[in-house]
């Protein structure tokens, strides 16, 4: 039998090398500051990249790091031209290599410097919701460092620490200059007991991880225990707890609440403090709704519910069917169903939506505006100085 001889397939035409790879080195100027505050930086070619410990306008000498489609990853070599408003960070452990700890990455930028850029964040955020008229000025925070009433340290049984600035490492550290004082002797008093062999993370894990709080002390700290949340500025929830309680007292204390990620009650105490006669408090984590509770709280129901799931609202729909004011202060992934809950929200006439994350609290101010809610309130709050992180309240009300 006859075959037919195949053809050979036609070469692809190589792409041409440009010769961005790990190690390449150009220089480029800081033209943004991505969300999570790094850098955005254009090789001469037009490939962005993204670079820690840079503030915008900066120049330099960037070396490659990493390629990730189109866009890349860069670390600072020198600055030839740098902010004015740089300082010396005053912690030995910041830094963005793999052993320098990760977790306040602007702490080498003027703290007034921190807040304008924020400020200026949400205005862009909000831009395509033509709601910059209802944007307030961002709210400082009293304490640039020593605030922080919590956190979550990692450790490997040798070493004591947090996740690295530039890759998941642990980075050891021997203080941390945001913590509260409390929380910096739970950690110097921990350190004290290393090596410690409990604290050995099992075969897939790279550590353990250790909860701290300003209630507890080192010997109450226990290994992969998660503790309740809570905001970790006190100063800066207590001025959060202020505004909703302002909000609030404007609103007929006979109209059902619905707070949704109520958590063990932070906001539910305003309500109750403002005399609501009906407050359901929902949230996921069910140890959060037990010590609710067991608080005995007037008027107040404790509920718990997977708020995650696609068909949380239709769970909620008797308490949805009758509330008139919503209180939500979601983890960063917002509350991606909202629509969900407000068709199923009839008499609902106000929301107070805390968010801790910008892009997903657009989102679903977007989704409450497509419902007849305008938004009137914007008021940016400083939750974590020396970190992009912004804390944003927000007040919408049903259109009539």
């Amino acid at each position: 039998m006859f075959k037919r001889p195949l053809r050979a397939r036609p070469k692809r035409a190589s792409k041409p090398d440009t010769g961005l790879q790990p190690g390449h080195r150009f220089e480029g100027e800081v033209r943004d500051l991505s969300s999570d505050g790094q850098g955005v930086v254009a090789h001469p070619e037009g490939r962005v990249f993204f670079v820690p410990g840079v503030w915008l306008g900066e120049r330099g000498l960037f070396e490659v790091t990493g390629l990730k489609g189109r866009m890349g990853f860069a670390r600072v070599i020198s600055l030839s031209e740098k902010s004015v408003l740089r300082r010396a960070p005053p912690c030995p452990h910041h830094g963005f290599t793999s052993d320098s700890c990760g977790g306040c990455p602007w702490l080498f930028m003027d703290y007034r410097e921190q807040l304008r850029n924020k400020e200026q964040h949400v205005q862009r955020m909000l831009q395509p919701l033509n709601a910059t008229l209802a944007l307030s000025p961002i709210w400082a925070s009293p304490e640039e460092l020593g605030y922080r009433n919590r956190a979550q340290l990692k450790s490997d049984g040798k070493r004591l620490g947090f996740v690295a600035g530039s890759s998941r490492d642990l980075a050891e550290v021997s203080d941390c200059l945001v913590l509260n004082t409390k929380n910096r002797q739970t950690l110097t008093d921990l350190r004290a007991r290393l090596p410690n062999p409990a604290w050995k993370p099992g075969r897939s894990k790279q550590w353990t991880s250790l909860d701290i709080d300003d209630d507890i002390d080192a010997a109450q700290v226990s290994v992969n225990e998660r503790r309740p949340f809570r905001q970790g500025n006190s100063a800066q929830n207590q001025r959060m707890r202020e505004w909703v309680r302002a909000k609030v007292l404007q609103i007929p204390t006979s109209s059902p609440v619905l707070e949704l990620f109520a958590g063990s009650g932070n906001f539910t105490e305003v309500l109750v403090g403002a005399a609501y006669e009906s407050i359901c408090a929902v949230d996921s984590f069910g140890p959060a709704i037990e010590d609710l509770q067991a608080r005995s709280l007037p008027g107040v129901t404790g509920l718990c519910s997977n708020l995650d799931r696609d068909d949380s609202a239709a769970e909620l729909e008797a308490q949805l069917s009758r509330a008139k004011l919503l209180l939500l202060d979601p983890p960063r992934e917002g509350l991606k169903n909202i629509g969900d809950y407000l068709h199923r929200a009839p008499h609902l006439n106000t929301i107070i939506y805390i968010s801790c994350n910008l892009a997903t609290l657009c989102r679903d101010l977007q989704a409450a505006m497509e419902h007849k809610f305008e938004l009137q309130e914007v008021q940016p709050l400083d939750l974590f100085p020396q970190t992009p992180h912004i804390e944003a309240l927000t007040v919408l009300k049903r259109s009539i």
